[in-house]
């Protein structure tokens, strides 16, 4: 299942299209690249889409670090990152940047016996495993937590990412607002200096990883874990209540999202209120050019998108994304029309 889901939206898209590739020969495809943790829903909305329009995107899921790197270099059409630019770097690179869907990073663990969502963790004791400070299962510290829970007296194996990744940085800026050791030790970045563990390539790596080696806990997003049948944990928010994963849990810090009010739209949603709430929950963005050296292809993606919002929420809800309310959708679609331009000062979204 794991290779198969890797694959390429490209070709993904061209093999659900075949019959409508003699009339749509002249369709202007688009690229782009970047994170991860949204592919499932890109992959999905692309093959929808192509069936559509005909037109193809080829989205290569290389990580946040990657796309970044990419649409700066403006090798593509489009970089996406789970990591927001603040306003002052989106200014220095000519960029802005919007969210597409909100999703949840999610812990996952391979212990014997235990099963989806039994293994209760805190943010402290989540963040000392990651800092090699609990080092076997049986620790008291997670004992204490879960005292029902027959737990291995077995060393516990952390996996995280190889490369530079939005996912981890939602994950890390959430272990810095739970462990003051953490932020001072480690901090919150796309790539970071890891005190422990395997690192894996992309969501798919680290799930790949984590799904083989008994006794380990990663992180990956929550599509990532169905896909693989990862058990994932419960989670203690900031009320003080142990959360599993779930859209409710999404949506729950997602409505504390100030995007009115967010310059660039910057929002970072971990650790946020509310007894539903998934702590670990964020919104992964997409980067382009203000000035579009090929505004065709940049009036393509907009339209990619503005289809996707206005037709994608139930494949979004499906995946265990959360979509983008109208409200939003309307301060975006503003965003682009008074934002990108053509090298004649054109606007390139006119609807």
């Amino acid at each position: 299942m794991k290779t198969k889901f890797v694959k390429s939206l490209f070709v993904t898209a061209l093999l659900a299209t075949g019959f409508t590739m003699a009339t749509t020969a002249f369709a202007t495809d688009i690229t782009g690249a970047g994170a991860t943790f949204p592919y499932p829903i890109y992959a999905k909305w692309a093959e929808s889409y192509n069936v559509k329009t005909g037109v193809k995107l080829n989205y290569q899921s290389i990580g946040s670090g990657g796309g970044i790197k990419q649409i700066t270099n403006k090798t593509v059409d489009f970089g996406a990152s789970d990591k927001p630019l603040k306003p002052e770097e989106l200014e220095k690179a000519g960029l802005i940047q919007f969210p597409a869907v909100v999703g949840g990073v999610v812990p996952v663990v391979n212990i014997p016996g235990v099963t989806d969502g039994e293994l209760r963790l805190s943010g402290e004791v989540l963040a000392n495993i990651f800092l090699k400070k609990i080092t076997k299962w049986n620790d008291a510290a997670i004992k204490t937590l879960n005292p029902s829970l027959a737990l291995p007296d077995s060393a516990i194996t952390v996996v995280h990412r190889s490369d530079g990744s939005g996912t981890t940085f939602v994950f890390a800026n959430y272990l810095s607002k739970v462990s003051k050791e953490w932020a001072d030790k480690v901090g919150a970045d796309t790539s970071i200096a890891w005190p422990a563990g395997v690192g894996g390539k992309g969501n798919e790596g680290v799930a790949s990883y984590a799904q083989r080696i008994k006794g380990s806990i990663g992180y990956v997003e929550y599509a990532f874990a169905k896909q693989n049948n990862l058990p994932t944990v419960a989670l203690q928010n900031r009320e003080g209540e142990f959360v599993k994963p779930s859209i409710e849990s999404f949506q729950s810090a997602a409505k504390y999202a100030e995007w009115d009010k967010a310059p660039g739209f910057y929002e970072i949603l971990t650790n946020e209120p509310g007894k539903a709430t998934w702590p670990i929950t964020g919104a992964s963005f997409i980067l382009m050019h203000k000035l579009q050296d090929n505004p065709a292809n940049g009036a393509e993606v907009l339209k990619f998108f503005d289809w996707s919002y206005t037709n994608g929420s139930l494949m979004a809800k499906a995946l265990d994304y959360v979509p983008m309310p109208d409200s939003v959708v309307k301060l975006i679609e503003t965003s682009w029309k008074n934002n990108l331009k053509s090298k004649d000062g054109t606007a390139i979204w006119t609807k």
